[in-house]
């Protein structure tokens, strides 16, 4: 059975719940009151707050509107003034522009007023232009054409005596400065060099010394001369000359072998054909070994080394054989020196110079053998017997028989020139001087305007006297150069030739 206590406990525990669940109800409610009153103040509180930085910002709204419109008065009036200055100035360039313009157009009236009597003028002036034009045409008996023509002739003649002024002056500033060198180049290569001076003829003459020892030459019904004829390949004349017999040949060589031969006859005495035959062998060979040793002193003298020996008894050959007077075999020692130096002076190859001055007439050894010019018969020569192309082209190319394509050709042609042209080197016959004499003055005499020429210093200078009425100064300079210009086109000569112009005016008044 439940103790009473324990019942009202049981009854009491549910009445407790509810309690405690009222009182739990009334703190709760009480407590949200409290937050709800709590919430309203704050609620008010920030609407307060809201409203009063509204008025604020508001009242700043008002401010900065006020300060904005201030301002825009302010800048507004600022263009207002900005706007009625520019006005002013604009007013103020109409104004001058107005008054500018009113100064143009009286400019332009006054201009157009003076333009009309420009023309005015113009017009008078054409006229009076016209009318001196027809007086000059009738004082004149000219036309304009022409007159024009007449002018343009004679600005044309001024044109071409300023230009032949002008052409003389640079060319005897070039000419003075070309001899200059040219002397000096030419004075240096020959300085040193001497040539000897030698006859040129094709007879010998060999002295006997009695009249007895011809016939003793000429031996029993002619044997002996013939058989020495015959061995020696010359003529023996045997002439009223006392005590002397001419050999006569034009081959030097086998005149001096033939020479030798009679001379060593006539001192040993015995005169038959055998003894002729061996008297020629051993003058034959004494020569050859004789020319064999000038040809070794020659390519000595000239410094020229390696040669074939055919090449220098070829060259030993040429110590018997002239040419205008002048010795072969010195004639290209000499040579061979000046174009040694020559070739130094201009940067050419000197060995190839001196080698084809050297050998540059080689073929004249053998010219009565072979057929030919003699430069290419020496350049055939030298090429066989292994000279370089250089030195064979110098040797052909010397006389022009082929064109000179190098500097030492043209070297070598110079060379031989030089020493055949200096005074005294050569002689030349009678007859050939004389027509070379005679071709120079019908050169001058070709050309008109030339009164008379005269070929002085043995054909070195030509003298030309011009008609002074039809030859001015200009032209005589011009005539000179056409006169060198066809000697060196028509005529062949050593050395060179001065070409004289000479115009006299004479001037001729009486005192009555």
């Amino acid at each position: 059975m439940l103790e009473i206590p324990t019942v009202l406990g049981l009854l009491l525990l549910p009445l407790g719940i509810l309690v405690g669940a009222g009182v739990v109800y009334l703190v709760l409610r009480s407590r949200r009151d409290t937050t709800a009153r709590e919430s309203d103040a704050r609620s008010q509180l920030l609407a307060e707050e809201a409203s009063s930085k509204q008025k604020q910002l508001l009242i700043e709204a008002q401010s900065d509107a006020l300060r904005v419109r201030s301002d825009a008065e302010t800048e507004a009036k600022s263009r207002r003034d900005d706007l009625s200055r520019m006005e002013r100035r604009l007013q103020q360039k109409e104004e001058n522009l107005d008054r500018k313009t009113d100064a143009l157009e009286r400019k332009d009236q006054a201009a157009r007023s003076r333009e009309q009597e420009l023309d005015e003028l113009r017009k008078q002036a054409e006229g009076v232009k016209q009318e001196q034009v027809r007086e000059l045409e009738r004082r004149a008996q000219l036309t304009r054409d022409e007159a024009k023509e007449e002018l343009i002739r004679i600005v044309e003649d001024e044109a071409k005596d300023d230009a032949l002024r002008r052409v003389r002056a640079i060319e005897a500033e070039a000419k003075e400065e070309a001899t200059r060198r040219a002397q000096m180049i030419i004075c240096y290569a020959i300085q040193r060099l001497g040539a000897e001076y030698a006859a040129e003829n094709s007879v010998s003459t060999v002295v006997l010394p009695s009249e007895e020892m011809k016939g003793r030459i000429i031996g029993k019904e002619g044997r002996n001369i013939r058989a020495f004829e015959q061995a020696t390949g010359v003529d023996v004349i045997i002439d009223d000359t006392h005590e002397a017999i001419t050999l006569s040949g034009f081959d030097p060589v086998r005149r001096e072998i033939a020479r030798r031969s009679l001379a060593k006859l006539v001192s040993d005495g015995r005169i038959h054909p055998t003894r002729i035959e061996e008297l020629v062998a051993k003058a034959k060979g004494e020569l050859e070994l004789e020319m064999k040793e000038a040809g070794e002193r020659a390519a000595q003298d000239a410094g020229v080394q390696g040669l074939h020996p055919d090449l220098v008894k070829l060259l030993g050959r040429l110590k018997y054989r002239t040419s205008y007077g002048q010795n072969q075999l010195s004639h290209a020692v000499e040579a061979s020196l000046i174009a040694a130096s020559l070739a130094a002076e201009l940067g050419a190859d000197v060995n190839v110079a001196k080698t084809g001055a050297l050998l540059h007439d080689i073929g004249k050894a053998v010219s009565h053998e072979v057929e030919g010019p003699h430069a290419l018969i020496g350049a055939d020569i030298a090429k066989r017997l292994g000279r370089s192309p250089k030195i064979v082209h110098a040797i052909a190319a010397h006389h022009e028989e082929e064109e000179p394509r190098t500097v030492e050709a043209v070297i070598v042609a110079a060379a031989d020139a030089i020493s055949g042209g200096r005074p005294g080197a050569r002689r030349e016959s009678v007859e050939h001087y004389i027509k070379r004499l005679v071709a120079l003055e019908e050169v001058a005499n070709s050309f008109e305007g030339v009164e008379k020429s005269f070929a002085i210093q043995a054909g070195r200078e030509v003298r030309i006297i011009v008609k002074p009425e039809d030859i001015d100064d200009l032209q005589a300079s011009r005539l000179a150069r056409n006169v060198s210009r066809k000697i060196e086109e028509s005529l062949s000569y050593p050395g060179q030739i001065k070409v004289t112009v000479i115009r006299e005016t004479r001037t001729v008044e009486y005192a009555r």
